[in-house]
């Protein structure tokens, strides 16, 4: 029997990537979207991959988690993958504007919903034989790094904030047998990293970050660490 992820944000970037790649690894692969109409690529790839199976999914509302959990039950998941995810106006997280409506949108899409989705599927990774709950965060959240460069205090908030939700999460659901993940895909050639206005060195792109970190899920202990896609382990 095929093993079984749920990746939330598959409709572009890095989600796309994980859908493609899982579903060649022989997968079944649960590919969540907030609008699958304009989802054109993974569409394509639902029709190419057999295995691949398409849920509309707004991860920043609540009410559509708990229905798309009460639609799967009974459904093993073995590893629920939290990928989508949302940068924000820069603009308006800037210390210029600190505009709260952005504030709020960034939270409860990057913070709330990870854990959110892993309350709501507990019982699906409970019954899966890997029981792993992984969020792909970002190295932005690293209080150690942040002296780099200022900006994006929401994004970097968010992130920052579902690592501890993560790891606090590990320490609840450890005796239960499951494994947590909070995985960084590195600086990848995605619309987000675009639109955070980044133009440095160090891009890569999502097929080579993507199939790192699926090695890396593969391989997931129950430390609940923040690791790169590279497998270095990043300062919190």
């Amino acid at each position: 029997m095929s093993a079984v992820i749920l990746v939330t944000g598959a409709n572009r970037g890095l989600g796309l990537e994980f859908v493609k790649q899982y579903a060649e690894a022989g997968w079944r692969v649960i590919a969540c979207a907030r609008d699958l109409p304009a989802a054109t690529a993974l569409r394509e790839l639902a029709a190419r991959y057999a295995q691949v199976s398409l849920e509309a999914l707004d991860v920043g509302s609540p009410t559509q988690i708990e229905a798309l959990a009460a639609r799967l039950a009974g459904q093993p998941i073995d590893v629920l993958l939290n990928n989508a995810g949302w940068l924000g106006d820069r603009h308006k997280q800037s210390l210029a504007e600190l505009d709260y409506a952005t504030f709020e949108e960034v939270l409860r899409i990057n913070t709330y919903a990870p854990l959110a989705m892993a309350r709501a599927f507990m019982p699906h990774v409970l019954a899966g034989s890997q029981k792993k709950i992984v969020v792909v965060t970002s190295g932005l959240s690293s209080l150690t790094n942040t002296a780099r460069f200022g900006n994006l205090y929401f994004y970097r908030l968010s992130k920052a904030a579902v690592n501890m939700a993560m790891r606090t999460l590990q320490a609840e659901v450890r005796e239960r047998g499951i494994k947590v993940g909070i995985m960084a895909p590195g600086m990848v050639d995605t619309r987000l990293l675009r639109s955070s206005g980044y133009e440095g060195p160090g891009v890569i792109q999502a097929p080579e970050s993507v199939a790192a970190v699926m090695r890396h899920i593969e391989a997931l202990s129950q430390d609940a660490e923040m690791t790169l896609y590279t497998g270095e382990k990043l300062p919190w």
